[in-house]
């Protein structure tokens, strides 16, 4: 069934079959030794994220919103990893570099998503921080259960659609080669394939660039620019209100309660200004500029349960009272 319909794509849409990715060089006989260090990072970033998930399901008294979330950012962080590095394994250890352009689409949407995702869980987070710290009598009826699934589904939805619009534009293009100069594929990646320049991608890259120059940010995505202008504004009014009614100890509360969001979205921003930052500097060896590009689908997903864990004292204590109840069953 693969097999006919990338036929009927290459057929229609004059689209490669087979993708060929570049990847990484390695060096004859280190393709083992690169296959199990980034065996051991993927095992240990599902055993991470999958204690932080297990324990939120388990622990009834985590069943509260921010924690719900943490789960949904879990998930998103699998997504990602999940994502690429199962293919990067088989890169180091076989060298096969070549993908079927199902399975390439597949990735790359997959990629994206997680990106694109990761995004507007952290923007719905933020706001239910605000709600936490700005209406502490009104949280309750505010954050309602059906709200509070009705916010995730719109996260998710926003992301998919988002990215879904932005790969619908590779229906017409015609590209003309199949060589990814990447470890991994995405829609630049596609798209630096093709014969010609697509007009609505033109478009719509210059309406990013408009928007983004207009509020005075130097982001690539008009939804980048959203999120972080919601992510702002709720840490500007949490800190506005920590500062109004400072004696009643709420500023020290908004600290703590949003430590755990505001690190992971700067773990997260971190890594895609690394990327940013080596795209511009042509001195360095594409495998750096390769690796750099990596970072923000490794480093959030390995680091964010660690971050979970060293923040909230909760899920922490939870974690270890579970682990602990374990060891002596």
């Amino acid at each position: 069934m693969v097999q006919t319909l990338q036929s009927v794509i290459k057929s229609q849409h004059s689209l490669p079959v087979v993708f060929e990715l570049v990847g990484f060089y390695v060096p004859p006989g280190s393709g083992p030794l690169f296959f199990c260090v980034t065996l051991i990072a993927y095992l240990l970033t599902l055993l991470a994220n999958g204690v932080v998930a297990g324990v939120i399901l388990i622990d009834k008294s985590l069943h509260r919103p921010m924690f719900i979330m943490i789960c949904h950012l879990v998930v998103c962080d699998l997504l990602g990893a999940t994502a690429m590095l199962p293919r990067l394994m088989v890169h180091f250890l076989t060298g096969h570099k070549r993908i079927p352009y199902v399975v390439a689409i597949i990735q790359a949407l997959c990629v994206h998503t997680y990106g694109a995702g990761i995004q507007t869980i952290l923007a719905v987070m933020a706001y239910d921080r605000y709600v936490a710290v700005c209406e502490p009598l009104r949280y309750a009826t505010i954050m309602t259960p059906a709200r509070l699934h009705t916010c995730c589904s719109l996260a998710w939805l926003a992301a998919v659609l988002s990215i879904g619009v932005l790969f619908a534009f590779h229906a017409d293009v015609q590209l003309c080669g199949n060589i990814i100069q990447h470890v991994y594929i995405s829609n630049r990646g596609i798209l630096d394939l093709a014969c010609s320049p697509t007009p609505i991608n033109n478009i719509y890259e210059k309406v990013v660039i408009i928007v983004t120059c207009f509020v005075g940010l130097s982001m690539t995505w008009t939804l980048s620019t959203s999120v972080f202008l919601i992510i702002a504004l709720s840490y500007f009014r949490i800190l506005n209100a920590g500062v109004k009614h400072n004696r009643t100890g709420i500023n020290s509360k908004a600290l703590r309660t949003c430590a755990t969001h505001l690190v992971v979205y700067v773990v997260y921003e971190v890594a895609t200004l690394v990327i940013i930052v080596s795209l511009r500097f042509p001195s360095l060896s594409p495998n750096v500029k390769k690796f750099c590009s990596i970072l923000f689908i490794v480093v959030p997903p390995a680091v964010n349960p660690v971050i979970y864990g060293l923040v909230s004292k909760e899920l922490r204590a939870s974690i270890i009272k579970q682990l602990s109840t374990k060891a002596h069953k």
